[in-house]
């Protein structure tokens, strides 16, 4: 069954109850669908998310605000989460069946919305290896463990990147759907 937004008031009424919620221009939504206030997160707009994701990270790295690996974040959560601006979980197909892995994602995802920290999923390892070092190798040549991904604010500003409050609002919109972590596709280059 679809419900249709009947009018101001009833879409008013409906995102009062999330209290996360950004504003939400009203007149774009006025006898909208469920589906189609959900098409808000076409292929078209998710391009445009992986691509400020990139800028972000890409930004955070050239001012040394990036931890990379499970245990690296957690240890850092731990520290400092009010410096903690964004977490990546990042997994490919074969990471999925990984019990332990899991475990940890879903500890460090209750971490972040415990502490209020905006959190991201992403799907393509290989390719955040790429945005974050040209393969990401540790020293002795071991691959870092790229599945969690902390973006930290630099020390000595706040932080005020345009790229960094799009992946924000989207954070904030999905959780107002009850996508707590919104999966970004990050496509090969």
């Amino acid at each position: 069954m679809i419900k249709t937004v009947s009018s101001r008031e009833d879409t008013r009424i409906a995102h009062q109850y999330c209290s996360v919620c950004v504003t939400v221009d009203l007149d774009c939504m006025y006898n909208m669908t469920f589906e189609e206030l959900n098409a808000d997160y076409s292929q078209e707009r998710m391009d445009t998310m992986a691509k400020a994701l990139e800028e972000v990270l890409t930004s955070a790295l050239s001012q040394g605000c990036i931890t990379v690996g499970v245990y690296e974040a957690a240890k850092s959560l731990n520290v400092d989460p009010d410096n903690v601006v964004l977490c990546i979980l990042a997994t490919d197909d074969e990471d999925v069946k990984d019990v332990a892995l899991q475990i940890h994602f879903t500890l460090i995802q209750a971490f972040c919305c415990e502490n209020d920290i905006n959190i991201l999923r992403v799907n393509n390892t290989r390719r955040l290896a790429e945005i974050l070092d040209g393969g990401a190798k540790q020293t002795g040549g071991e691959p870092m463990d790229l599945h969690c991904v902390l973006v930290t604010s630099p020390p000595s500003s706040s932080w005020k990147d345009p790229a960094l409050s799009k992946l924000n609002r989207l954070c904030r919109e999905s959780r107002c759907m009850d996508q707590w972590v919104p999966i970004i596709n990050l496509p090969e280059r």
